[in-house]
């Protein structure tokens, strides 16, 4: 996925970036790169790549949800910073929480926050079962099954909030056994199943409530 593809797949998810926040993803980009030298953050490092699976799949989300209507998220695992603060570039209303268990990651993060010039978001140092706060919309993308993720996610979820599971192909984790466990404490309110453009990998976003 090219700059100009990025840009137009984003219209189709309502999402038109201003000049700034390009100019903050391809910085974001660099970063990246350099910093996956030094340790390692993502095994996906070509520039078009990057753009379509994690930029653009960061983005998702939005099928689920109006970001631009939110006020406070959290990223449980959010590795090299995605889908947090993919988000936090595209929409800065938002106040983001990253929270990733590896200190190294954490110090990336921060560089990213601070190099970014971000206001409004943290990294935070600990595991998502350790955490103690609540947020409008909890995330995490790609980390754990769904069914060991909601045990340290959905206390982090406000009573009136939502957490979306960003997933590949659900299938293999959710089967009938799992879903009925899952909803004997929360809601599964929805699960969305999609393609990526142009490589027509598969994902699904999995939209849990608390009762």
């Amino acid at each position: 996925m090219n700059k100009d593809e990025f840009i137009k797949y984003l219209e189709e998810l309502n999402i038109y970036p201003t000049e700034d926040q390009l100019i903050k993803l391809d910085k974001f980009y660099h970063l990246l790169i350099e910093w996956n030298e030094k340790i390692n953050l993502t095994r996906i490092t070509e520039e078009k790549d990057v753009y379509l699976k994690h930029f653009y799949d960061s983005l998702t989300i939005t099928k689920e949800i109006d970001l631009s209507k939110v006020n406070t998220l959290c990223d449980v695992g959010t590795g090299a910073g995605f889908p947090g603060i993919v988000l936090k570039i595209m929409y800065p209303n938002l106040k983001v929480t990253l929270i990733d268990s590896l200190l190294k990651r954490v110090n990336y993060l921060n560089e990213i926050i601070k190099e970014l010039e971000l206001t409004g978001i943290v990294a935070i140092h600990t595991r998502g079962e350790d955490y103690k706060d609540k947020f409008d919309v909890v995330t995490s993308r790609a980390v754990a099954n769904i069914e060991k993720l909601v045990t340290f996610t959905m206390h982090l979820v406000d009573k009136d909030g939502v957490f979306i599971a960003m997933k590949g192909n659900i299938d293999n984790e959710l089967t009938n056994s799992v879903e009925k466990n899952i909803s004997k404490k929360y809601k599964i309110v929805k699960i969305n199943k999609f393609h990526l453009p142009i490589e027509e990998s598969e994902r699904s976003l999995v939209v849990i409530k608390n009762m």
